[in-house]
């Protein structure tokens, strides 16, 4: 909904729903129907009750229903996070629901590896090609002194390998390798050679094509199925799919596969808590069966495996990312309107909203880890 197409919202019914969400809403600086550029405007009588009903997953579906309009979702989101409102937006039962099934069976099992892929990455490489930068990184920038989009990833690759400490003629592994963006940067700037794995075939089809000519090898593969040694492994945005029952099983599968003396760089989002959860509305629309580990998870998951070397958090990095990638969905969305309906278009701006905001209250981190394998020199991170 454009600014020249909005209509006034409507006068909130004086019901139960309405003074409950209005009192937990006091003191977030968040206002039904207000005038800062963060308050929702409410077009749907039901609105209040709905939200009390579902919480966060209600409050995402109401926007790509049209139910509210608000220009700032990200500073909303925001407030609403640094209010206390995450946890207390998922119902008790879905919580209950969630740690149940969770823990009864494993989401992210090899057979139901491929669901995100389907459902997320393989939506269109139209779409993600307006909404990225040219790097095709749909992970966080690092924008210590970058000023775009595009500097701020190509940062963030550079970084990678100068931690990685790439040396030419090195045979390096890259976990979740999306669309190609860090093997083609490490082949053509580092002179290695790299093979590249992900779950998605609309990823691994244009990774082939962005990387022709050098020595990469994209497979459409599972982590759990490799083989191989390799010099040096990187994962860049991969590890929040791997969830909690397979934490064990993905480093070793990587100590397995890492020659000795080699590092292993993990980039990954991270969660403040070891609590097992998960957004509900995030789990049904972006990234299904996707789970955010904690510092305790990765620490206990790799212990006696590898050395845990470097841990640096830019979280806040992300704020700026996101913000960047829904300018440039906002920018280029006519291109591929007819291509897509009304209801994805909200769809996105809503989830690239709502994650700027969770980061910018530093409810998730952003972190880069490196492990070494039977390394005997000191290890220094480059920053």
């Amino acid at each position: 909904m454009t600014s020249e197409q909005r209509i006034a919202p409507i006068a909130l019914p004086d019901n139960r729903a309405q003074r409950v969400l209005t009192a937990l809403l006091e003191g977030s600086g968040v206002t039904l129907n207000g005038e800062a550029p963060w308050d929702p405007q409410i077009y749907h009588p039901d609105f209040c009750s709905r939200i009390l009903r579902q919480g966060s997953l209600g409050l995402g579906e109401s926007f790509m229903d049209g139910w509210w309009e608000c220009e700032q979702i990200d500073e909303m989101a925001c407030r609403l996070l640094q209010h206390g409102l995450g946890e207390r937006a998922r119902p008790p039962a879905d919580r209950i629901m969630y740690r149940l099934q969770a823990g009864l069976l494993n989401l992210q099992s090899k057979a139901r590896a491929y669901i995100v892929g389907e459902a997320h990455y393989d939506l269109g490489n139209d779409l993600f090609e307006r909404m990225l930068d040219p790097t095709m990184c749909y992970s966080c920038g690092y924008w210590k002194d970058a000023r775009t989009l595009h500097d701020a990833q190509l940062a963030k690759l550079e970084l990678a390998c100068q931690k990685l400490e790439l040396r030419p003629g090195m045979r390096v592994l890259d976990i979740g390798c999306g669309w190609g963006s860090f093997a083609e940067y490490a082949a053509r700037h580092y002179d290695v050679s790299v093979t590249g794995i992900t779950i998605s075939r609309e990823q691994a089809e244009l990774a082939r094509k962005r990387c022709a000519g050098l020595p990469v090898e994209i497979e459409l593969e599972d982590y759990r199925e490799l083989t191989g040694c390799f010099d040096r492994i990187v994962s860049i945005g991969m590890f929040e799919h791997v969830g909690h029952r397979n934490y064990a099983i993905y480093f070793q599968t990587v100590e397995q596969l890492l020659a000795e003396g080699g590092l292993f760089l993990l980039h990954t989002i991270g969660s403040n808590s070891s609590e097992i959860s998960v957004d509900p509305w995030i789990d049904r629309y972006i990234f299904p069966n996707g789970v955010l580990p904690s510092a305790r998870h990765i620490a206990e998951a790799s212990e006696g495996l590898l050395l845990m070397e470097d841990w640096h958090n830019f979280g806040p990095d992300y704020d700026r990312t996101l913000m960047a990638w829904r300018d440039n969905f906002d920018a280029h969305w006519h291109e591929i309107a007819d291509r897509y309906s009304q209801r994805i278009e909200r769809m996105f701006r809503y989830y690239l909203s709502v994650c700027a905001g969770a980061f910018r209250a530093r409810d998730l981190q952003l972190w880069q880890v490196v492990f070494s394998r039977g390394r005997k020199a000191r290890y220094d991170a480059p920053r």
